[in-house]
Formats: C-alpha cells, sequence, structure tokens
C-alpha cells in the first residue's frame, strides 16, 4: 500500500471517529436526558484535571492562557444560563432533565467548525491532489488562543452544568417524596 493510500484511510477512519463521538455528543445534548448519578462526576474530574493540564502546559504563553481563562469565564456564564433554560422532572420513573436545544447546539457547532477548520488546516497537507500553495506546512498542531478560547468555553460550561445537576439531584433525593392523595 502506497503512503498516499495509508494516508487517506486513515484521514477516513479519523473523520469517522470524529463524526460518529461529534453525532454522540449532539444528541446528548438535545432532548430528555435521565439523569446520571455518575456522568455529572466525570465531568467533574475530567474537564478540571483537562484545564490544569493546559495551564500547566502553556504556562510560558500568557495570551494563550488568557484566552483559556476567558473561556473557562464564557462557559461558567453559559452554563449558569443553561441551567437556567433546563427543564427538571422528577417522576416515578426517575429524574430527568431536558437542556435546552439551542444552547447545546451553539456549542456544538463552535466546537464542530473548530475541528473542521483545524483538520482542513492542518490534516490535508501532503494529501495527493492537495496543492501545498507555496508555504511551508505549519510546524505542528499546536493548541491556539482561539483553540483555548473555545476548549475553555466548553470546560466551563460542562463543569458548571454538572455541578448544577449534582446540586438538583442532591435536592430532589434529600426530599421527602410527594405525597399522593387517596382516592
Amino acid at each position: 500500500m502506497t503512503p498516499q493510500a495509508t494516508h487517506a484511510l486513515l484521514t477516513a477512519a479519523i473523520i469517522a471517529l470524529i463524526a460518529w463521538r461529534l453525532y454522540s455528543r449532539i444528541r446528548r445534548t438535545i432532548g430528555r436526558q435521565r439523569f446520571s448519578r455518575v456522568r455529572p462526576w466525570v465531568t467533574m474530574v475530567i474537564f478540571p484535571l483537562l484545564l490544569v493540564l493546559l495551564a500547566f502546559g502553556t504556562r510560558t504563553q500568557p495570551l494563550v492562557q488568557a484566552s483559556l481563562a476567558a473561556g473557562v469565564a464564557a462557559g461558567i456564564a453559559l452554563g449558569v444560563l443553561g441551567l437556567r433554560l433546563t427543564r427538571f422532572e422528577v417522576t416515578g420513573e426517575g429524574m430527568f432533565y431536558t437542556p435546552s436545544a439551542h444552547l447545546g447546539v451553539a456549542l456544538s457547532t463552535l466546537l464542530v467548525c473548530r475541528i473542521a477548520y483545524r483538520f482542513v488546516i492542518v490534516g490535508l497537507v501532503g494529501l495527493p491532489g492537495v496543492p501545498a500553495s507555496g508555504a511551508p506546512p505549519p510546524a505542528s498542531p499546536t493548541l491556539t488562543p482561539l483553540t483555548l478560547l473555545l476548549i475553555g468555553t466548553l470546560a466551563g460550561y460542562y463543569c458548571t452544568y454538572a455541578v448544577g445537576l449534582l446540586r438538583w439531584s442532591a435536592r430532589n433525593l434529600s426530599a421527602p417524596p410527594p405525597q399522593i392523595p387517596p382516592p
């Protein structure tokens, strides 16, 4: 197999993987969701850890760190808005919530656009039929301020939303069950 064919197959596999994960994420942000006791805790561990690692990795780049911090601040504000727009319900079947579809679609669209942009700029260099345009290829796929702004926004949003879900579930678990009047 030629290197170009291997590269094309790898590119197709990566595109399929990204499309599948984005579909799962978008489907999870739209519509009625059953509350999971584990998912908010996983979010509360993974995203802050990611933020700490990114902040540590960019400690010598103040502009990049500032964009990460601005993204986290914007994400927290969007998370608070998202919680206000969420419909919560407790039924005999369990606890459910319905996130704001508009906010979920907007955040997912930002993520898709940024991934697509980075993939076109960095991922297609060297493919047959893609002109090099005379410019040297990028040195490495670095984390730009715009990328870290988006990562910070998503991390801030998901952490804030997870905290809101945990607070809501704690209030509902500690509340006495509703009394159903006898017929």
